[in-house]
C-alpha cells in the first residue's frame, strides 16, 4: 500500500504540472482566435498567418527540443521552458490594458510562445515514462484524461473576456503556467545522455536529430503514426483553428463565449472518450486499428459542419469530432511510448510532435487562402474530405491496421 502511494505522488505532481499547460493552452486557444478574428477583426489569410505563426516554432525548434531533452533531461528543461513562457503571456496582458494591441505584437507573442512550446513538449512527454511505472497505456489515458479536462477549465475562464475583460483572463493564464513550474519542480530528478554532450552544438544537434529520425523511419509502427500525424495535423489542426473563428464571427456572429462554448463541446467529447478507455481496464490490444477508425469517423463527422447547419448541430458534431480525438490521441502516444528506446525517447516523441505541430503551419496557411477564396465552411468541407481519403490509403498501405500489442494490457 505505501509502495502504491509513492507511485501516484509523481503521477500527481506531472499530471499537475501538464494540467496547468493545458489550462493555459485552452485560454490561449480561445483568446488568440478572439482577439485576431473578433477584436481586430483580420481578414481569413491573416488569420491563417497569425495561426501559421504560433505553429511554425514547432516546425523549426521541436526536434532540437528533444535533443536538449535527452541531453540535459525532461524535468530541468520543462522547468526553464514553463517559466519563460510566463514572460510573453504577461506582457500581452500589459499590451491590452494598455490598449495598444496590433496584428504585428500578436505574431511577436505567437513565435514567443510556439518557440518555448518546442521544448516544453518533447520535455513534457520524456516525463511520462518515470511516472508510469511500467503501466504505458493507461498511464497515457489518465494523463490525457487531466489535460483535457484542464483545458476546459481554460476554455470556460476564456468564455469571460467579453465581461471580466482580456487582461483578467490573460492574467491568471500567466498564474496558471508560473503555479505549474513549482508542480514540475517536485517530480523526480530524469538522466540526461552524457554522450550528446560531447562535440560542438551544431554537430551534436545534428546527429542526434539524425539518430532519432532513423530510430522512428525504421520502425514501421512509429513510420506509421507520424504520416498519419502530418495529415492531422494539416487537415485538422490546419482547418480547425482557422475555419472555426471565422465560422463563429461570419455564419454565427458569435463572440468569445460562442468560441469557447465550442471548444468545450470538443473538449468534453475527448474527456468523456476517455474516461471510457479507462474502464475498459484491459486496454485495446489492436491500437494502430483503433486510430484509423476514429481519424476516418472524425473527418466525416467535422466534414458535416461544412454544410452549412445551425450552431448548436455544429457544436453537436465538434462534440463526436472530440470522442474520436480522444480514442486516437490515446493510441497514437501509447505507440509511441512503446516504442521508442528510452535513450532517445525524448527525441522519438519530439519527431512525434514535430509531425503534427510542424504540419499545422502548412494547413494554417492552405485553409486560411482557401477560406479568403470560397469561405470557411467550404474549405472545413474539403479539408475533412482530403483526410478521410489518406487515412483510407493509410489504412490499405501499411501496417497499423493489422499491427498488434506485443506489450502487456493495463
Amino acid at each position: 500500500m505505501a509502495l502504491i502511494r509513492k507511485r501516484h505522488i509523481p503521477l500527481t505532481w506531472y499530471v499537475t504540472a501538464t494540467g496547468t499547460w493545458f489550462a493555459s493552452h485552452g485560454i490561449q486557444h480561445v483568446m488568440f482566435a478572439w482577439l485576431v478574428a473578433i477584436v481586430l477583426f483580420e481578414p481569413p489569410i491573416k488569420v491563417g498567418i497569425a495561426q501559421m505563426a504560433l505553429l511554425i516554432p514547432a516546425m523549426l525548434f521541436m526536434l532540437i527540443g528533444g535533443v536538449v531533452t535527452d541531453s540535459f533531461g525532461g524535468k530541468r528543461v520543462a522547468m526553464i521552458s514553463q517559466a519563460l513562457a510566463v514572460l510573453p503571456i504577461a506582457a500581452l496582458a500589459i499590451v491590452i490594458f494598455t490598449d495598444s494591441l496590433t496584428f504585428e505584437i500578436m505574431l511577436v507573442y505567437a513565435v514567443s510562445i510556439g518557440v518555448l512550446q518546442a521544448f516544453v513538449t518533447p520535455a513534457r512527454d520524456s516525463l511520462l515514462n518515470y511516472v508510469a511505472f511500467g503501466r504505458i497505456q493507461r498511464t497515457v489515458i489518465k494523463a490525457t484524461l487531466m489535460q483535457f479536462v484542464a483545458q476546459m477549465l481554460g476554455f470556460t475562464l476564456a468564455a469571460t473576456a467579453d465581461t471580466l475583460g482580456g487582461v483578467f483572463v490573460i492574467t491568471t493564464q500567466a498564474i496558471i503556467v508560473g503555479f505549474g513550474v513549482l508542480a514540475l519542480s517536485q517530480l523526480p530528478n530524469t538522466q540526461s545522455s552524457a554522450s550528446l554532450k560531447t562535440g560542438s552544438f551544431l554537430a551534436v544537434m545534428k546527429t542526434s536529430i539524425l539518430e532519432g529520425a532513423q530510430t522512428v523511419w525504421d520502425n514501421r509502427a512509429m513510420r506509421s503514426v507520424v504520416g498519419q500525424n502530418i495529415a492531422m495535423g494539416i487537415c485538422f489542426m490546419g482547418s480547425y483553428i482557422v475555419t472555426i473563428p471565422l465560422l463563429i464571427r461570419e455564419r454565427y456572429e458569435g463572440t468569445s463565449f460562442d468560441l469557447s462554448i465550442l471548444s468545450l463541446f470538443n473538449s468534453s467529447g475527448l474527456v468523456l472518450t476517455i474516461i471510457l478507455l479507462l474502464l475498459f481496464s484491459r486496454g485495446i490490444r489492436r491500437q494502430g486499428r483503433a486510430l484509423l477508425i476514429a481519424h476516418g469517423v472524425g473527418a466525416f463527422v467535422l466534414g458535416i459542419g461544412g454544410l452549412g447547419i445551425s450552431y448548436w448541430a455544429f457544436c453537436a458534431l465538434v462534440f463526436l469530432w472530440g470522442a474520436c480525438g480522444g480514442v486516437a490521441m490515446s493510441m497514437s502516444r501509447t505507440i509511441m511510448q512503446e516504442q521508442a528506446p528510452e535513450s532517445q525517447r525524448g527525441r522519438v516523441m519530439a519527431f512525434f510532435s514535430f509531425s503534427f505541430m510542424g504540419s499545422g503551419p502548412i494547413g494554417a496557411m492552405l485553409w486560411g487562402t482557401s477560406a479568403q477564396f470560397f469561405g470557411p465552411e467550404t474549405t472545413l468541407l474539403v479539408a475533412n474530405i482530403s483526410m478521410f481519403c489518406i487515412v483510407l490509403m493509410i489504412s490499405l498501405n501499411s501496417r497499423l491496421w493489422r499491427m498488434k500489442s506485443t506489450f502487456a494490457l493495463d
